[in-house]
């Protein structure tokens, strides 16, 4: 599979991410289960479980209203990475066991490479946040 990488995990997070509108975050937010419990089943995805978990708070707050310090293309980078990886038939068909998921873990590295620093922030704001509350 040398033919995916990653310019091809950047153009498919791009075109995905290009897809995405504000009222589909609802959308996404409500596929998390299904999106954590594959994530769970795949060898390779299992290691981006806790950016996934982060990156769903991250939207859930921006959605919600309560985080916007964050530029939209970050957003719609990381719905459009979830949407990705909730796909069975994308790229690389999740079927074709040991290599079914190569793309979905190329598309989620790409968007946690583009979207790292305002990950980081979120998960700071989040902390004080959650500090202040207690």
């Amino acid at each position: 599979m040398s033919w995916f990488n990653r310019q091809r995990a950047q153009s498919e997070l791009d075109r995905e991410a290009g897809k995405v509108h504000p009222d589909d975050l609802g959308a996404v937010l409500e596929k998390q289960a299904d999106i954590e419990r594959k994530v769970q089943n795949s060898g390779r995805l299992e290691r981006f479980s806790g950016d996934i978990r982060l990156m769903f708070d991250m939207v859930r707050d921006y959605w919600q209203g309560h985080y916007r310090e964050i530029p939209w293309k970050s957003i719609a980078a990381v719905a459009g990475a979830l949407v990705y990886v909730l796909n069975p038939l994308d790229l690389i068909p999740d079927l074709i066991i040991g290599f079914g998921f190569i793309d979905d873990a190329g598309v989620v590295a790409a968007c946690l490479k583009l979207v790292e620093s305002d990950l980081h922030r979120y998960a700071a704001w989040r902390a004080h946040r959650d500090e202040r509350a207690s």
